[in-house]
């Protein structure tokens, strides 16, 4: 299995006046196309931070940290951003939704800033509403769907460019064990289906649900590896 993401020893330091935080110290990794892999750790300890080093949105202080055969942490801004646009979709704790567009009008403003031609995208939104569970939904605004939904129309957007890798950020960090445990299955179906997944998390139980467990604690590494005790799929 070829690796898709991989950093070799990448850190990540910030200096307020005369103070050096180390947030990540000298991180290798490697996580493999088409995987499922939870980062995990304590909050504070350096796994959000490695989430927007291996997402191209930050660069590293020391190391190399690469998507496929492109080493991310060289590249011009706009090459990077083209290369987040084509290859990775983002999901967050808090959702990131437009409040005043509805759930179809969410994935087709992703698909407009990616450039996709509007005679596309609204086929293409509705497909990916029905992807997750949310067609009957597609006029509904986000103050009118339940938390899991809208992280299911996240997710959605996320979708919009058809992306390699979906990396997220405590994904399930504000629902209850029900929603939670519905994005964790949909999850589940776009990795069987070819997405490599990335979870960073605090919890054991969405930890669950991966191949791989990297876990993160005072900004160092301890190596992922196929934990088949842990995988439920």
């Amino acid at each position: 299995m070829n690796n898709i993401i991989r950093t070799e020893h990448a850190a990540k330091s910030y200096k307020t006046g005369d103070i050096t935080t180390h947030a990540l110290k000298d991180v290798s990794l490697e996580i493999p196309q088409g995987s499922f892999t939870c980062i995990v750790g304590p909050s504070g300890h350096g796994k959000s931070t490695l989430m927007h080093l291996i997402g191209g949105l930050d660069r590293p202080t020391d190391g190399k940290v690469y998507i496929g055969d492109t080493e991310i942490s060289r590249i011009s801004n706009s090459d990077l951003a083209r290369l987040r646009g084509k290859r990775v979709g983002f999901v967050f704790q808090f959702f990131n939704l437009m409040q005043g567009l509805t759930a179809l009008e969410n994935i087709e403003i992703a698909m407009m800033l990616a450039g996709i031609p509007e005679r596309e995208q609204r086929g293409r939104a509705e497909s990916l509403l029905a992807l997750v569970g949310l067609a009957e939904k597609a006029g509904a605004k986000p103050g009118q769907l339940s938390g899991g939904q809208q992280q299911r129309v996240a997710i959605a957007r996320a979708l919009a460019n058809d992306p390699d890798i979906l990396l997220m950020d405590e994904p399930t960090g504000n629902l209850d064990s029900v929603a939670e445990a519905e994005v964790l299955d949909l999850l589940q179906t776009l990795h069987r289906q070819g997405k490599t997944v990335v979870i960073v998390t605090h919890s054991d139980e969405v930890a669950k649900r991966a191949e791989r467990v990297i876990r993160v604690r005072d900004g160092l590494v301890a190596h992922g590896m196929f934990l088949p005790e842990l995988c439920s799929i």
